[in-house]
Formats: C-alpha cells, sequence, structure tokens
C-alpha cells in the first residue's frame, strides 16, 4: 500500500520542527510532538491560525536534544533549552507582548483562527460566530484538545498523492508537504490522489505501532505561510477549497488534505516501514 517516506515532529506547537529517521510512537502520539506551546497572559495557547497574532512563532525552530531535552533555536540562530529562564524574555520581545512557554495546558486554553475569505475554510455555523480582534483581524476561538497542545488527532498524516493531485491541478502552488506540518509523510506509490479519503474509520499499521484513521484534516492559513526557506503561497489553500473539500463530522464540507489519526498501539516508526491498511471494524 505505501511507506513512510517522512517523519517530522514539532515539540512547540506552532515552531518549525524537526525530520527524523525513528521515532517511537506512545498512546500521546509521536514521543516529543506538541509538548510545549507558548501562551501568553490572556490564556491564549500560540497558534500560527493566527498569523498576525502569533505568526513570528514560524520563524523559530522547535527540536529535541539527544538528551530528550526540548530546545528552541530563534530566528537569529541562537539555541535556548525550554528550562532557561531567558527564552520567555526573547519570545515577549519576537512576538511584541508578555509570553511563556509552558508545558501545562491551561484548563480554559483558548486557541484563536484567523477565518479565511474562501469557502469550506471554517464551517459556516462558525463563520457566523467570527469576531474582529484587537489586531484586525476576523477571527473564531475555540480550544486545544483536552489535556494537550493538539489541535484534534494525535497524529497527522498526508499522502504524496494527494500533494501531487494538488500539484497536477494547481502547478504554480508549493505543495512542499512540511506546509501542512505534517507527523508522517506516506509514499502511496504514485496511486490516484487523495487516497486517504476511503481510509476513515480502518486501521493503519505503520512499522511496529496501529492507528485509526479519525477524520479528514481541515486545512488552515497555515500552509499558505512562509516556512523556513518556503516563501508565503496565498494560492494554495484555495486550491485545496476549489478540489477537495470533503465532510467532516456535522461541520459540513470543508477544505481538507491529509486525515487525524489516534494511537491504537504503541511502537517505533521508522522513514522506509511498510504501511497496511485494516478493514474498518
Amino acid at each position: 500500500m505505501g511507506t513512510v517516506a517522512a517523519l517530522y515532529r514539532y515539540p512547540v506547537k506552532s515552531m518549525l520542527g524537526e525530520a527524523v529517521r525513528t521515532v517511537a510512537v506512545t498512546e500521546g502520539g509521536l514521543s516529543g510532538d506538541r509538548g510545549y506551546a507558548v501562551l501568553d497572559e490572556t490564556g491564549a495557547v500560540g497558534s500560527a491560525k493566527h498569523p498576525r497574532k502569533w505568526g513570528a512563532l514560524l520563524r523559530c525552530r522547535s527540536r529535541l536534544e539527544e538528551s530528550g531535552v526540548a530546545q528552541v533555536v530563534l530566528p537569529d540562530g541562537t539555541a535556548f533549552a525550554v528550562e532557561d529562564s531567558e527564552l520567555d524574555a526573547r519570545l515577549s520581545k519576537l512576538l511584541g507582548r508578555p509570553v511563556f512557554l509552558s508545558a501545562a495546558v491551561p484548563e480554559h486554553s483558548r486557541l484563536e483562527r484567523a477565518v479565511p475569505e474562501y469557502e469550506g475554510g471554517v464551517p459556516d455555523s462558525v463563520r457566523e460566530t467570527a469576531a474582529v480582534d484587537d489586531t484586525g483581524v476576523s477571527i473564531t476561538t475555540g480550544s486545544v484538545a483536552r489535556g494537550t497542545f493538539f489541535d484534534f488527532g494525535r497524529v497527522h498524516l498526508v499522502t504524496t498523492a494527494s500533494l501531487a493531485r494538488m500539484r497536477g491541478l494547481y502547478p504554480a502552488g508549493d505543495f512542499d508537504a512540511r506546509r501542512f506540518r505534517p507527523n508522517l509523510v506516506v509514499d502511496t506509490d504514485g496511486g490516484p490522489g487523495f487516497p486517504e479519503d476511503a481510509w476513515l474509520g480502518s486501521r493503519l499499521r505503520v512499522g511496529e505501532a496501529l492507528f485509526r484513521v479519525l477524520v479528514p484534516t481541515p486545512r488552515c492559513v497555515i500552509p499558505t505561510l512562509g516556512h523556513d526557506e518556503l516563501p508565503a503561497d496565498p494560492g494554495v489553500m484555495r486550491a485545496v477549497a476549489r478540489v477537495h473539500r470533503v465532510p467532516v463530522f456535522d461541520l459540513g464540507r470543508l477544505s481538507c488534505l491529509g486525515v487525524y489519526l489516534d494511537v491504537l498501539e504503541a511502537g517505533t516508526v521508522r522513514v522506509g516501514d511498510a504501511i497496511t491498511l485494516d478493514a474498518t471494524e
């Protein structure tokens, strides 16, 4: 069915992450993934889904040292361990207001998302609740998954087939997988586009780990932003919205690329591991 083409984890939410060749998968997701987030004094969880407020986080990189200690590399190349007392001050300067790095999820967390203009970027019912905040951007407010800094599923997967399909439909777009911040990039051997649409409810064996495919991944503005050396590309998500809007729960047809997974069995996953699909239970 396919193989693991790439593995990524993001120790700090909404910062650039790191590519790895081997990773331990636990019940909570990839080891070291989204263990930290930047918070502000209002309890908002830092997310580049609100680029005007938090977009500078994508200019930082988070990684794990061999010791397992998370490290943040700022845009000027300066690296700090997450425990370094100076890091909060440097992040506050970068973002222009007091913020702090935390491994503790606030009990009443808020996750702010800028509302895209194109249809399918957010559910219509949610769009109706949007309000303009003090940055001048129309936003909606939700929360992270309980007890975590994940938006929803613990693991995010995209396929090379879907990315290739989008390149074919919108050749001017840059559909580098990193724009979509996946954990798993699956090479499906050149099959038809969007094969993951047929996997919903099924189980995926990936290396030693077993996952359940939960739901298509609704896309926000993040794929349109600059990521490391990848420049901003505002046309990417408009293209996805034109050609791939699919039902998500009872929220209507949303612009999706990739799927969220939940972990059924822990285990090690490596680049090159085979992926097999079990029938829906």
